[in-house]
């Protein structure tokens, strides 16, 4: 009875806390929701990568997702399982994009004339055109950072350009290493809600 009187009190907390952060964009609210479940998402995804700078990235990239999808979250399950199943799709996300192309040797042709075999092994190389879009992109990635206001563009250039742990952004800009995860994380929000606007190209 006193368990579940507990859980219903966590809930309404939750579910107050998340009207907050929908909708009065209540900087206290997001930042109470993410230090109740930054560790135990963490931990979750630790578990499945077992690498702590990935487990870090996709916690920031999950509470990211979530805080963008609060108008889908329903007070009738808890917000950590919403939050939990957001990550493993995260993580699962994470999988793909990391899947390496394999050649099967069933695929591979002759194509050379008398004994000689010439076989056709696709390059992880970037050819001249891929170049080319991949610099386009990435102009217009930095046009689109550069919208931001100096404090969240200041550390996505930290993170993302200098590649620097959240430690080490910590440390450089003198700030809790809990506000510089909180501003990285809404850095995202606001990228990805300028790429929205732009019709959802770069």
């Amino acid at each position: 009875m006193e368990a579940n009187c507990e859980q219903n009190s966590r809930l309404q907390r939750d579910y107050q806390l998340v009207c907050e952060a929908r909708d009065k964009g209540s900087h206290r609210a997001y930042a109470d929701l993410m230090a109740s479940y930054r560790e135990p998402l963490y931990l979750l995804l630790l578990r499945m990568t077992r690498n702590t700078t990935t487990a870090s990235d996709l916690t920031v990239e999950t509470f990211s997702k979530a805080f963008l999808q609060l108008n889908r979250y329903a007070p009738t399950g808890t917000f950590s399982s919403w939050l939990f199943s957001i990550g493993v799709n995260t993580y699962i996300d994470h999988l793909r994009k990391r899947k390496i192309d394999t050649v099967s040797l069933n695929s591979i042709t002759r194509t050379g004339e008398n004994d000689f075999i010439e076989y056709q092994i696709p390059s992880s190389q970037p050819n001249p055109e891929e170049m080319m879009i991949r610099m386009q992109r990435d102009a217009a990635l930095k046009e689109i950072v550069s919208q931001l206001k100096a404090p969240y563009r200041q550390i996505v250039e930290l993170r993302y350009y200098e590649d620097l742990s959240y430690e080490e952004i910590a440390e450089r800009l003198k700030l809790p290493l809990g506000t510089v995860k909180v501003r990285l994380m809404r850095a995202k929000a606001l990228l990805t809600s300028i790429v929205e606007k732009r019709g959802g190209e770069i």
